[in-house]
């Protein structure tokens, strides 16, 4: 692989990279330093600096249709530190994940507070009380629904129009069970990262969520069978009360059968991180969201191409299934792609230079 374009704009490690979908090459960056940096690839230098004060900045996202470069609004309805936050394809709807376990959806075009999602996550242990909600997304085929994953090994699935969840998978016991599982036994099985399809992505894609674990798994999961396991307990549970003990000991068999959902393992047995995994991202490049991208702590970043192995839910092997692996020389903060056929992976390290890559 040819070595890596720099760019240079920050004063302080960057957090965080986004590409724009609407102007193939645009990428913003944003750092420890307070700024926002924009490049365009088929320039050399930065195309110009945001400087939005002292604080670190988290998490960018695009607005889609927005077409100014400057400050429209500003919300403040976060009490702690934001981690995340995404805006729907429509647009209608911003959601910010925050320290405290919770999670803002705004409404853009009213500019008011239209919901606050709590008491999804819940304190690590009971010797250390804080809940950290560290990653929100949209899902753009259900309208009224967001996913959310946290520091308590929780990912959560919202009805964000009433306010509360209606699937919590819990990677922290989902698993003890099942010998599919082989992360870092040492690291805990904390949600750093979320990832899910664009709405043009679905054929390719199929409708999944990708997971980014502290244990070093990336877990895929079919979002629709989660749904459907979910429904599933809460029709079994309408009927026990009418069932004898024996019929319902069948319910319950059956009911932990279809709680599981759909679910695919991406670990170190495949070629997998070794350490705990920072990002995730599908592909812009190429077939779109035909590949699953991952970052690390162990200084590497995964291409894997899961579009195969979605029916059958099950990899033969790490050959088919990890397309390309990146030997770093720094953990991974952030990643990104970009509709390019070349300088299409951009990663952000613990330092402050942007490096760009050509995923062929």
């Amino acid at each position: 692989m040819a070595e890596a374009r720099r760019l240079r704009g920050h004063k302080a490690t960057a957090t965080c990279c986004i590409a724009s979908r609407d102007r193939p090459g645009l990428v913003a960056t944003s750092g420890e330093d307070g700024c926002i940096c924009w490049f365009d690839m088929r320039c050399k230098d930065v195309l110009f600096t945001m400087d939005l004060g002292a604080n670190s900045i988290s998490s960018l996202c695009f607005k889609p249709v927005a077409n100014a470069w400057k400050p429209l609004e500003s919300y403040n309805y976060n009490k702690e530190e934001i981690n995340q936050i995404a805006c729907n394809s429509k647009a209608s709807f911003l959601a910010s994940a925050d320290d405290d376990g919770e999670v803002k959806i705004i409404d853009i075009r009213q500019k008011c507070l239209h919901k606050t999602l709590r008491s999804g996550h819940t304190s690590v242990s009971f010797l250390i009380n804080w809940v950290i909600c560290s990653s929100v997304q949209f899902l753009p085929w259900r309208p009224w629904e967001a996913i959310t994953g946290g520091l308590d090994s929780k990912l959560v699935m919202w009805d964000f129009s009433k306010g509360r969840p209606y699937k919590i998978v819990d990677f922290g016991v989902a698993d003890m069970d099942s010998s599919s599982s082989a992360g870092q036994c040492l690291n805990p099985s904390f949600v750093h990262a979320i990832a899910v399809p664009e709405a043009d992505m679905l054929e390719k894609s199929g409708k999944i969520c990708v997971v980014a674990r502290g244990d070093g798994v990336v877990d895929v999961i079919n979002i629709e069978s989660e749904f459907a396991a979910a429904q599933s307990k809460s029709s079994l549970k309408a009927q026990k009360g009418s069932k004898s003990r024996s019929k319902n000991s069948a319910s319950t068999a059956a009911e932990t059968l279809n709680q599981n959902g759909r679910r695919l393992h991406l670990d170190y047995t495949l070629g997998g991180h070794t350490a705990s995994v920072s990002c995730v991202a599908f592909s812009l490049f190429g077939e779109r969201g035909k590949s699953i991208i991952s970052g690390g702590n162990d200084k590497t970043v995964k291409i894997w191409d899961c579009s195969r192995h979605l029916d059958a839910w099950q990899p033969s092997s790490s050959n088919d299934i990890l397309r390309l692996n990146i030997n770093l020389s720094k953990k991974v903060n952030w990643l990104c792609s970009t509709p390019t056929d070349s300088e299409n992976l951009v990663v952000c390290d613990t330092t402050k230079v942007v490096k760009v890559y050509t995923i062929s």
